[in-house]
């Protein structure tokens, strides 16, 4: 008996040795090789007698194979798509219309088992049968009702056998009545959105408003308008993808780590892909869909980028500007003329150190993104960028109905490294502490008292920067939140006293994410209302299971730095 157990020791160790496939070094991958592919686009409407109506989509999650450089072995993934052949990493690009409903079927058609490693410890969808990989989808940037917004604790496994607590339907409504933008669909189940946007689950979301956008004469149509969805990404040499099985505490959570950081960079599924283009003006929806990595873009020869949106909201004017920093789940809408490159090839690089803003610098492998091969010919083009582009009401600060106080931490275990972080020093099943009224307009004070730049994300609200300031003394006011957890308590207006940042021009328009500098207080405006309308919301917003707001380092809200937010009447 005991050398039978022994003999099964053995092979089990064997088996694990073998099956622990090393690391593909990214200079073993030859860069700008793969050319981009434009994601498959759906229309989220159909037309009738030449009017746009209301559609129901059916798009499902698949595992299946996606070849993510051409030297690289097929990568088990999990996809979205209509069916399992056109199921693509990222998911189709989604296309509605302004004022036109969309619903979308999101089915679960995985396996029983995750193709990633994932933690128990921390607070996660686990079915009751051990058996499923729980799905949730959330529509990032859109202004929805609370049932199909995508909670967290909304989740359902294979053909919806399991489902969460708050789970309440199949089929996700979307009115696309707010203003025209591009937004971002991709899972948030409790505890797995890290590990299941790792495999692959998300993609594109376009509402259009042709009798808005046509007058601005931006570059338009498939091959000129695209989507660029940029991810890092690590593999092993079998292809399968890599994420680190030991926690950074792992007698505490055996497998969570504070950030995931990737090798390889990859747009559109592509690892550093090349893009063929014409001498003219391009228009790229760039989305910036990794779990912690800041990319700060910039051209190799000096080209300039002219941003017109910023996540979900079109910029009140067009800017020019050598480059631009997007931290997770960012979207930055820009016009590229080629035109202007005095070569005929370009690369688009990435300077941000990770993890951002004190991390380590890029490398020759992290540092450069994709390339475009620009025609030399010269042809005319009969785009534009006009300086003026959309102006939606600025918020009337007389009329703000509550301030808050929204302090960020970051825990840590004996040997100094992170165990878990919170907002407001309470976790995501804590009693909730933000319940704004339906219509109103808030200020939100974010105080950043961790070493990290954390994205807040607010589902359902838009808002604007009025602010960053920097904490003076910043050791002690930490104490004292540590200890009482009350800004006022702790004199903020006292520590809030040092140099002040100013909201770079690209982002001073609405957003619903932005990058909370890591010992600053950023002040934000925030509406619970359409910014460009004062029309009310055509659902009921104060419904179960509510909303959330969180950090976009997916690791981070994993563990578990979100809380809920309830609206009321």
């Amino acid at each position: 008996m005991m050398y039978t157990l022994l003999l099964l020791h053995i092979l089990a160790l064997f088996g694990a040795v073998l099956g622990d496939v090393g690391l593909v070094s990214p200079s073993q991958l030859e860069m700008f090789v793969d050319e981009i592919p434009d994601m498959p686009r759906i229309k989220g409407y159909d037309i009738l007698h030449g009017v746009p109506v209301s559609k129901t989509l059916k798009i499902s999650m698949f595992q299946k194979y996606w070849k993510f450089h051409k030297d690289l072995p097929l990568t088990k993934v999990f996809a979205f798509g209509e069916t399992k052949r056109t199921a693509t990493v990222p998911g189709p690009t989604i296309e509605t219309v302004h004022g036109v409903s969309t619903h979308v079927t999101w089915q679960n058609l995985l396996p029983s088992k995750h193709i990633l490693p994932w933690d128990p410890t921390i607070p996660t969808a686990i079915p009751r049968t051990n058996s499923g990989v729980p799905t949730v989808v959330h529509l990032h940037g859109g202004i929805d009702e609370p049932e199909s917004d995508g909670n967290s604790k909304s989740w359902f496994t294979a053909r919806f056998k399991e489902r969460g607590p708050t789970w309440t339907k199949k089929t996700y409504h979307y009115h696309n009545q707010q203003q025209p933008g591009n937004l971002y669909y991709h899972d948030h189940a409790m505890g797995l959105t890290r590990v299941n946007l790792l495999a692959g689950l998300f993609g594109a979301y376009i509402i259009r408003h042709h009798d808005v956008e046509s007058p601005l004469g931006l570059p338009s149509g498939d091959e000129f308008d695209r989507p660029l969805v940029v991810f890092d990404r690590s593999f092993r040499t079998n292809g399968s993808l890599y994420m680190d099985p030991t926690g950074n505490n792992p007698s505490i959570h055996p497998q969570w780590q504070p950030e995931y950081f990737g090798d390889a960079i990859v747009v559109n599924g592509k690892a550093w892909p090349y893009m063929n283009v014409r001498r003219r003006k391009y228009r790229f929806r760039i989305i910036n869909a990794s779990n912690a990595r800041f990319f700060k873009f910039f051209f190799s020869n000096g080209l300039k980028f002219i941003h017109v949106g910023s996540d979900s909201v079109y910029s009140e004017q067009s800017v020019f500007t050598k480059e631009i920093l997007l931290g997770p789940s960012e979207i930055a809408d820009v016009v590229v003329d080629f035109s202007d490159s005095k070569s005929n090839s370009v690369i688009l690089q990435n300077g941000a150190a990770y993890p951002y803003p004190g991390g380590d610098p890029v490398n020759e492998s992290n540092g450069k993104v994709m390339k475009f091969i620009i025609n030399s010919k010269r042809e005319f083009d009969s785009s534009r960028v006009p300086k003026n582009l959309l102006k939606y009401p600025m918020p009337d600060l007389s009329t703000v109905s509550k301030t808050r106080y929204i302090a960020m931490y970051e825990y840590t275990s004996a040997i100094d490294e992170p165990t878990h972080l919170y907002i407001n020093a309470m976790s995501y099943d804590d009693r909730v502490t933000e319940k704004p009224k339906v219509g109103s307009t808030e200020i939100w004070n974010v105080i950043n008292l961790t070493e990290d730049n954390h994205p807040l994300h607010i589902h359902l609200g838009l808002f604007k920067v009025l602010d960053q300031t920097n904490i003076t003394d910043i050791e002690k006011f930490r104490e004292c939140m540590t200890k009482l957890n009350n800004a006022e308590k702790c004199q903020i207006e006292k520590y809030a006293s040092g140099e002040q940042l100013s909201v770079v021009p690209y982002e001073k328009g609405w957003k619903n994410v932005y990058k909370m500098q890591p010992g600053y207080v950023t002040k934000i405006v925030v509406k619970f209302a359409y910014v460009h309308t004062n029309a009310s919301y055509p659902f009921d917003a104060t419904a179960e299971p509510g909303y959330v707001y969180h950090c976009h380092i997916l690791d981070h809200e994993d563990n578990v730095m979100m809380r809920p937010l309830k609206l009321v009447k």
